[in-house]
C-alpha cells in the first residue's frame, strides 16, 4: 500500500496535516512583502497562519466572497494564510477591472497547483509574452479553419445529428446523457485542433474526456486548495498526485500527437491547428532565439483547446436539457418557436437565430443561471495599480467573481430565478444585457466565446426540436435538484433524462 493510499482525507486528517506543517511553514515561507505605502481594500481579520480560512466554505467558495461583499463591499482583501487576494465583485468592480482597466488586470495568477500544471505555458494558464504570442496564434488560426464560420457550422450541424441518433437509440428510456454530450461537443474543438474527429466509443477519446472531467473535480478538492496556501509535499496528498498524473498522460498523448504530425507534415496541405503550429514553429520562427513557438508551448495550448473547448459548452448544455426537463412551460415555448420558424423539414442554422428571441433569451439564461465557471480564474495585477482609492502592488492574485456580476442584484429582477425574461423586452424581442459576462470580460475573455455561442445554439435547437426532455418515470419536475457538484466548473448534478421522439 503507498503512502497516498494509507491517508484518509478526512476533515480531520487535513487539520492534522495543517498542524504538521506550521513548523515547516514558518521555517520555509519567505514573509510576504509589507505593505509599504500600499492601500488594500478592508477586509476580514485574518488569523495568524491560515489567514481567513477559517471562514472559507471550501465547496463552494464563492457563497463566502458573496457574503463577505455584502460587508465588506464590492472590493475587499481576503487573506489565504499569509497571502492578500483582492476580491471583485459585482458588475460595476468586475467591468472597472478587467475592461476599463483592462492593462492592470490582465495578467494571470498561478496557483501553485495550476503552476506545476501549466509552467506559465498555453493560453488558459499562459504568463507574459508567451501567453500575448500564443492567444494571438491560436485565435488566427482557429478562425482560419473555420471557427465563426459556415465551415465548421456544417461540422457541428453534422455531429447534432449523430448525437440525436444516439439518444433515439434510448427509445425514450432514462440515461445519463453526460457522456454522450462530452463527447460531441468535444469533436467540434477536436475538428479544429486535430483535423479529425472522434468515434463516440474510442477508448483513448474517452480516457481523455475523462481525465479532464477528473482533473475539473481535482482541482477544487479541499487537497489541492490546502496544497495551493501551504507548502504540503504532493506526495502527502492523494487528489494532488492524481491531478498531476491525469494532466501528464494527457499531456504524454497530446506530445505524442504534435511529434507524429512533424514527422508527417506538409506545408501545401495543412489541416489543423497542430499542422500550423508546426509550420509556424519550422519556419518564420525557426531563426528566432527567444521564440515562444516550442513544443511545450504546443503542448500546452492542444491541452487547453481540448479541455476547454469539451467541458464548458457541454455542461452548459447538461445544464441546458435540465432546466428544460424542470420547467416544461418553457420548453414547450421554445418548441414552439423552432416550429415557427425552422419547422421539422430541415436542421436549424446559426442564421434561424436572429427570428428566434425566445430561444436565445433561454440559451443566455441557460448560462447565466448555469454560472459553469462560478469563481473565474485567477487574475494578478500587472503592475502597481490605483483601483477605487486602494494603491495594490504588483503581482497580487485577483479574483474577479463571476458568480457575483451574473447574480447581481442591481442588474437581474430575479436573480436566483430561472428566468428568460431577463433576456426580453416588453414586446419579446430579445435583449443584450451587460452584465451578461459567462466567458469573462477584457483581456483574458474566452478564446472560443464565438464557436461556444454557434454550438450552443445549434446543439440545443436541434435537441429540442426532434425530443421532448423528461425526468425518468417517477420523478417529478419540481423534484429536479439544481444544486451544482463542486469543481472548478460549476456542473449539475448527475441526472437521467428521458429524450421523448417528437411526432409531426
Amino acid at each position: 500500500m503507498s503512502v497516498i493510499q494509507m491517508i484518509p482525507m478526512d476533515t480531520f486528517s487535513i487539520i492534522l496535516i495543517l498542524i504538521s506543517t506550521v513548523l515547516l511553514f514558518l521555517f520555509l515561507r519567505p514573509p510576504q512583502a509589507k505593505s509599504g505605502n500600499y492601500k488594500f481594500p478592508p477586509g476580514p481579520n485574518p488569523w495568524p497562519l491560515i489567514g481567513n480560512l477559517n471562514i472559507l466554505n471550501m465547496r463552494c467558495p464563492q457563497e463566502t466572497m458573496c457574503k463577505l461583499a455584502e460587508e465588506y463591499g464590492d472590493v475587499f482583501t481576503f487573506h489565504m494564510g499569509r497571502k492578500k487576494f483582492v476580491v471583485l465583485t459585482g458588475f460595476d468592480a468586475v467591468k472597472e477591472a478587467l475592461v476599463t482597466q483592462a492593462d492592470e488586470f490582465g495578467e494571470r495568477s498561478l496557483s501553485p497547483s495550476f503552476r506545476r500544471i501549466s509552467h506559465g505555458k498555453g493560453i488558459v494558464f499562459g504568463v507574459g509574452e508567451s501567453w500575448k504570442t500564443m492567444r494571438r496564434f491560436t485565435l488566427s488560426t482557429l478562425r482560419d479553419f473555420g471557427m465563426g464560420r459556415s465551415t465548421i457550422e456544417d461540422r457541428i450541424v453534422d455531429e447534432a445529428q449523430n448525437l440525436i441518433e444516439l439518444f433515439q437509440q434510448r427509445q425514450g428510456k432514462p440515461f445519463n446523457p453526460t457522456v454522450n454530450i462530452n463527447s460531441a461537443v468535444s469533436n467540434i474543438i477536436c475538428i479544429l485542433v486535430f483535423g479529425h474527429r472522434f468515434q463516440y466509443d474510442d477508448p483513448r477519446f474517452l480516457r481523455l474526456q475523462q481525465l479532464v472531467s477528473e482533473n475539473i473535480r481535482l482541482a477544487a478538492s479541499p487537497q489541492v486548495q490546502l496544497y495551493n496556501v501551504f507548502p504540503i509535499p504532493s506526495m502527502l496528498l492523494a487528489d494532488l498526485h492524481k491531478s498531476l498524473q491525469n494532466s501528464e498522460e494527457n499531456r504524454s498523448y497530446f506530445r505524442q500527437v504534435c511529434r507524429q504530425r512533424k514527422a508527417d507534415l506538409d506545408n501545401n496541405d495543412l489541416r489543423s491547428f497542430i499542422d500550423s503550429f508546426i509550420a509556424k514553429q519550422q519556419g518564420e520562427e525557426s531563426k528566432n532565439p527567444s521564440t515562444h513557438f516550442d513544443e511545450d508551448n504546443m503542448v500546452a495550448t492542444v491541452a487547453n483547446l481540448f479541455a476547454a473547448g469539451t467541458e464548458t459548452t457541454s455542461t452548459t448544455l447538461r445544464w441546458g436539457l435540465l432546466l428544460m426537463m424542470k420547467y416544461p412551460h418553457i420548453q414547450e415555448k421554445v418548441q414552439a418557436e423552432i416550429e415557427s420558424v425552422i419547422g421539422t423539414g430541415r436542421p436549424p442554422r446559426v442564421e434561424d437565430r436572429k427570428n428566434m428571441p425566445y430561444t436565445d433569451a433561454v440559451l443566455h439564461e441557460i448560462q447565466r443561471f448555469g454560472n459553469v465557471v462560478p469563481n473565474n480564474l485567477l487574475h494578478e495585477t500587472k503592475v502597481d495599480t490605483t483601483f477605487r482609492g486602494y494603491h495594490i502592488p504588483k503581482g497580487t492574485p485577483v479574483i474577479p467573481l463571476l458568480t457575483s456580476v451574473l447574480y447581481d442584484k442591481t442588474q437581474w429582477e430575479t436573480p436566483y430565478q430561472f428566468n428568460p425574461g431577463h433576456f426580453l423586452d416588453k414586446e419579446g424581442r430579445f435583449i443584450k444585457r451587460d452584465a451578461f459576462m459567462p466567458f469573462s470580460a477584457g483581456r483574458r475573455v474566452c478564446v472560443g466565446e464565438t464557436l461556444a455561442k454557434m454550438e450552443l445554439f445549434l446543439f440545443f435547437t436541434a435537441f429540442l426540436q426532434r425530443f421532448t426532455f423528461c425526468p425518468p418515470p417517477g420523478v417529478q419536475p419540481e423534484d429536479l435538484p439544481l444544486t451544482p457538484m463542486p469543481g472548478l466548473t460549476s456542473s449539475p448534478t448527475p441526472y437521467e433524462i428521458c429524450a421523448v421522439s417528437r411526432s409531426h
